[in-house]
């Protein structure tokens, strides 16, 4: 028989041969060389696409990927043909605002468009006729994305900003009225006057699920075969669009009149430390894809980072903390969670978690971790997490691994990085109940989070587990900080209010939340609302997405490493789309050009778009997500500041657990 391509890594020359002996491995060859780590070591700049005379807002790939679509502020769709470098067509949309959104409808001949727009109206497009054949106003606000799916040719939807997610079915006439029912999701019904939709992703493998991204931090995901089209709601008597929301109150948190929304056909994702996020900094979903195979959500969230969620774990836990943390000793017992994070680092769930924690690392296993180490005591914190995301790739059952990689967050702390240390500590506690400095960089994280009263109880049972450290002045003075921030009322879970009225279905599916897989930093993306990321490569083998700074990121998948940073704009690169059955991407931005990236020859040519210092460009970026408006101003101007530190009260010594710690439990790695 023959070996299985899909284990074994092949030369071209070997998969070359094997397609030509077995003809069904065909597609497996493709994806495997559709884009490869050789192919992204080599991208640079191939072309840049001039015809547009505004902002580049949206890019679409035909189903082939013989025409690409693009739609700008100068209200034109231009068809290019990308291999010629020339314009196919020129579309003179109709549209009386920025287009934010183009799509092909699907089995068309490419010769149907849809496209949305700042002036509230979807239009379908007959390129054949070169004019539109359908317009429909039924949104009162901008239409950030029409979503369609491959496998359904006469259905797409669309996301508006206020609040309405439609649903179009073009064999049938529409009629712009109220008593039209082709409303899908109503978003006012459920968070209040202020929801505004962002963007819109069906699933091409299910088509029945279609999730959608909002002006908040909660990714929400249907099954549209449950829900009951409900009409359009009545307009507001008072609108303006200049405040940027939608000022309707008809029934805001009230609920569906209808209950066109069953409780059941829904199912939120939300990355655990936004639940209850702090601080001034807004929180919204730029945009959100499938992966090919359905399975996957990549998330771009504004203001924050990038996620990759599984939507199939609706069985596992949602919530590291909160009602589902039942007590500090529940970290061995709480099994659903355990087996949460456990399958997200390749672990089956069946058997001990404790017999398969590797305590003698393979040689160069323990060689990448000698380096993280090193990058750590270099107080290089990036670097060294980068080491430890790829040691753990190599071996993602050693607890010492997680447990290290938690000191660094800890200490670089970015956004987020806060509550991926207190995930590492829970799977360092899993492999290894007995690691003492996971137990107190537990308590640590909580208390970080402001979740005093949780960090109070694990603080107590890790006194209780190990007396011997219970004197360490650590652990003293994270006791004193815990009772300070409990007597002045500081507990989040204590304090945090809704504003806004919710619907008692929202509050529901806000309760059972599934967190985030995979997470992946180094971008900004604060400064517009149609920012894009997407998978590149068939098996989704790298996440790409732009970055305020106008470069746009490449990461590895399996490590969530960045492996390659490129200019791709002299201010803000917004958009980004793969081609379907090439190793060649498409991007965009605020300057008035397409750019296409592909693989360079391999002859020493010098790419001067490429920037060498990723760990500096990922730290300017953090910086600039939470800088104020005149730092920003300034940053843009080329001022740098210095990259702000996160400080403990405690020092570490060698973490070596069964030795005395006569310092600190948190810092210095394995």
């Amino acid at each position: 028989m023959f070996p299985n391509i899909q284990k074994k890594d092949y030369r071209v020359l070997d998969l070359i041969r094997q397609r030509e002996i077995q003809d069904s491995v065909t597609h497996i060859i493709l994806q495997k060389l559709h884009v490869t780590e050789n192919l992204i070591s080599r991208l640079g700049l191939e072309k840049e696409l001039n015809g547009h005379s505004g902002c580049v807002n949206c890019l679409e790939w035909n189903e082939t990927g013989q025409v690409l679509a693009s739609a700008s502020d100068d209200k034109d769709i231009i068809l290019w043909d990308p291999f010629r470098y020339e314009k196919k067509l020129v579309l003179h949309s109709g549209h009386r605002g920025n287009i934010f959104s183009v799509k092909f409808m699907p089995k068309s001949n490419d010769s149907v468009l849809v496209s949305g727009a700042a002036d509230c109206r979807i239009r379908v497009h007959d390129l054949t006729l070169s004019e539109s054949i359908f317009t429909c106003k039924c949104h009162k606000q901008r239409i950030k994305r029409i979503a369609t799916v491959p496998s359904i040719p006469f259905l797409f939807w669309s996301a508006g900003e206020d609040g309405l997610f439609l649903q179009y079915d073009i064999r049938t006439p529409h009629v712009c009225k109220s008593n039209d029912h082709s409303v899908l999701v109503n978003l006012v019904y459920h968070t209040g006057c202020y929801a505004e939709g962002k963007c819109i992703a069906v699933n091409p493998r299910k088509p029945e699920l279609i999730a959608i991204g909002a002006n908040d931090a909660y990714i929400r995901m249907y099954d549209r075969r449950m829900i009951k089209l409900s009409q359009i709601p009545p307009s507001p008597s008072i609108h303006d669009n200049s405040n940027g929301g939608n000022i309707s109150t008809y029934r805001a948190g009230k609920g569906d009149p209808d209950d066109n929304i069953p409780l059941g056909s829904a199912q939120y994702f939300i990355a655990g430390h936004l639940r209850s996020r702090d601080g001034t900094r807004s929180i919204t979903t730029t945009y959100l894809t499938f992966s090919d195979d359905g399975n996957e959500l990549l998330v771009n969230m504004g203001g924050e980072q990038i996620y990759l969620f599984d939507i199939n774990d609706s069985n596992s836990s949602k919530k590291i903390f909160g009602s589902s943390w039942r007590s500090p000793g529940s970290i061995e017992q709480d099994q659903r969670l355990d087996e949460y994070y456990m399958k997200q680092n390749d672990v089956d769930k069946t058997g001990d978690f404790v017999d398969k924690n590797v305590k003698i690392l393979p040689p160069h296993v323990e060689e990448i971790k000698r380096l993280a180490n090193e990058g750590f005591e270099q107080q290089k914190y990036s670097l060294a997490i980068n080491l430890y995301n790829k040691a753990i790739s190599n071996c993602p059952t050693a607890a010492v691994l997680f447990a290290n990689r938690a000191a660094a967050y800890m200490k670089r702390a970015w956004d987020g990085d806060i509550y991926a240390a207190l995930r590492d500590c829970k799977t360092t506690l899993l492999l290894d109940p007995e690691h003492v400095k996971a137990h107190f960089r537990l308590a640590r994280c909580l208390f970080d989070l402001n979740r005093p009263i949780e960090a109070d109880k694990v603080l107590k049972s890790f006194k209780q587990k190990f007396p011997e450290y219970a004197s360490n002045s650590a652990c003293r003075a994270l006791k004193m900080d815990i009772k300070e921030a409990i007597d002045a009322g500081k507990d989040i879970t204590q304090t945090r209010q809704t504003f806004l009225p919710l619907s008692e279905y929202e509050q529901e599916w806000r309760h059972n939340t599934i967190d985030y897989k995979m997470r992946f930093c180094g971008h900004c993306n604060t400064t517009t609302d149609i920012k894009e990321a997407n998978f590149f490569g068939n098996n989704g083998q790298y996440i790409v997405a732009g970055s305020d700074d106008g470069s746009f990121f490449i990461w590895d998948r399996n490590t969530t490493n960045i492996v390659r940073v490129l200019r791709g704009d002299e201010r803000i690169v917004n958009c980004l789309q793969p081609h379907p059955s090439m190793c060649l991407l498409a991007t965009s931005g605020i300057d008035p050009v397409i750019r296409l990236w592909s693989p360079w020859p391999e002859d020493g040519s010098v790419n001067e778009r490429e920037i060498q210092n990723l760990d500096d460009a990922a730290s300017a970026n953090q910086i600039r997500m939470n800088s104020d408006p005149f730092e920003l101003m300034l940053m843009n101007m080329g001022y740098r500041f210095p990259v702000p530190q996160h400080e403990f009260s405690d020092e570490d010594s060698e973490d070596q657990h069964d030795q005395p710690i006569t310092q600190a439990l948190n810092c210095r790695p394995s």
